[in-house]
């Protein structure tokens, strides 16, 4: 079996172990919360799964739910896996989502357009917005060589004080409302069933995920993009340029994330209100990439399990199991996740020096 084979088979495996495990796991404390004996174990296990598949797609209403929790998380976790293919920590997820909100609630109240033009400049505006502010710590970081996680986390809050001075202090909020207008209905996205969020930005990600998976693994681009992720200086010998590979890296992360913001306005909140603090799809992001092993198409089966997660927790709490659990199912796969990257780290390290040793 070819290494290329057994890396994929990998690939697939380890996060669905990683699942499996954390659910195993996070039965113990079902049993701690319904006071199941240990011999209840199974009965108990049963109970929480059966409760996450009730309270995520259970029913058409609970699966439109989550299908509108799964969006935002499918282009954050694209936006993530991006900037990780680089070598490169996008903290700032969450900040360019907002300022893709805040560029789509602009542009979505401009009247008298036609839908055909007014959803692509909506669009394009969360896309440009985004890509702008993911491209300056970027350049921060190719020019003086700054750290992109701490740039990017100060420009979280940077974000949240630009769009609230938008909101509050400017002729784009509605006195007295802490709120922009409602946007056009020119501008708004079509929507699965009526009374539900759920709308076709979901295709969107899907799209967006399938288009960056081709452009990294197809294209001369996204080829120099790994190169640096990989190795930066075997990628810098061998003739590609990592300040310019950093940047557009990080400009195709924000801009993802941007476009992920101005869908969630034209298709779910058709306003933004002020913000207290930055949206949590950026942070729920990171875990989405990670445990799809950095893979933009993989992010969408990833998007999906912490979505219905997420949305299963009310049904959760009614059935008795506290919603924490939740977090906690999150948190060990992430653990699961983040050993398999220690082992792989000192594994190549240990090769590295049996080479030189060699």
């Amino acid at each position: 079996m070819s290494s290329k084979v057994k890396d994929t088979i990998k690939a697939i495996l380890f996060p669905v172990v990683a699942v499996i495990l954390s659910l195993f796991i996070s039965v113990f404390f079902v049993m701690w919360a319904k006071g199941y004996s240990i011999t209840q174990y199974f009965t108990a296990l049963t109970d929480l799964v059966s409760t996450i598949w009730t309270g995520s797609f259970g029913t058409q209403r609970n699966t439109m739910a989550t299908l509108a929790e799964v969006t935002p998380l499918i282009f954050t976790g694209v936006a993530n896996a991006v900037a990780f293919r680089c070598g490169l920590f996008n903290i700032g997820v969450g900040g360019q989502f907002v300022l893709g909100m805040v560029a789509a609630a602009i542009v979505g109240t401009i009247p008298g357009l036609s839908p055909i033009v007014h959803i692509p400049l909506i669009i394009v505006s969360g896309i440009v917005a985004g890509g702008i502010w993911g491209g300056i710590p970027g350049f921060l970081k190719a020019k003086f060589g700054t750290s992109e996680v701490i740039n990017t986390i100060m420009m979280n809050y940077i974000s949240i004080a630009l769009a609230n001075y938008i909101i509050l202090r400017t002729a784009f909020g509605v006195p007295g409302k802490a709120a922009t207008p409602m946007i056009q209905e020119s501008a708004k996205l079509a929507r699965f069933v009526q009374g539900s969020s759920a709308n076709i930005s979901l295709f969107i990600g899907i799209i967006t995920a399938i288009i960056m998976a081709f452009i990294l693994w197809k294209t001369t681009i996204g080829y120099e993009i790994r190169a640096v992720g990989i190795n930066p200086h075997g990628a810098e010998y061998g003739g590609v340029n990592v300040a310019k590979n950093a940047v557009l890296a990080m400009v195709l992360s924000g801009a993802i994330a941007g476009l992920g913001g101005a869908t969630h306005v034209a298709g779910v909140k058709h306003l933004i209100q002020d913000f207290m603090v930055v949206p949590s799809y950026g942070f729920d992001g990171i875990a989405v990439a990670l445990l799809a092993k950095k893979n933009p198409v993989a992010c969408i089966l990833s998007a999906i399990l912490f979505g219905a997660l997420n949305s299963s927790s009310r049904a959760l709490q009614i059935s008795g199991i506290p919603k924490e659990i939740v977090f906690l199912i999150q948190s060990v796969i992430i653990i699961f996740v983040a050993t398999d990257y220690i082992v792989t780290y000192f594994g190549n390290k240990k090769k590295k020096g049996e080479i030189m040793n060699g």
